[in-house]
């Protein structure tokens, strides 16, 4: 039978990084070596919006398509959908399954 294992107690490493000292790592190949990131500040802040920031002389286009044949808008949530998404018509008026 093997003896239970208590997960609750402090692991160890399989290597013991500490007792090694800066000759042994490096004749290892496991040298420590510092991340360096090549970031150019003023480039990734180009790119980043701050939230209420003046919008006001964006400009959006969006092109609106007109309602199809196949499409209701539904008396509650006034959303258009299309026509499998018919629930029920609640005094004459369309209602979409999500609001019935």
């Amino acid at each position: 039978m093997s003896k239970p294992i208590d997960y609750d107690a402090p692991r160890r490493p399989a290597v013991d990084v500490e007792d090694d000292s800066l000759e042994e790592l490096k004749a290892r190949g496991a040298a420590p070596q510092s991340a360096r990131v090549d970031l150019d500040e003023a480039e990734a802040a180009e790119n980043f919006e701050l939230p209420g920031a003046d919008l006001s002389g964006e400009e959006l286009t969006v092109a609106v398509v007109p309602m199809q044949p196949d499409e209701f808008r539904c008396a509650r949530c006034y959303l258009v959908h299309h026509r499998s998404q018919l629930a029920a018509r609640a005094d004459g008026r369309d209602v979409c399954q999500e609001c019935s």
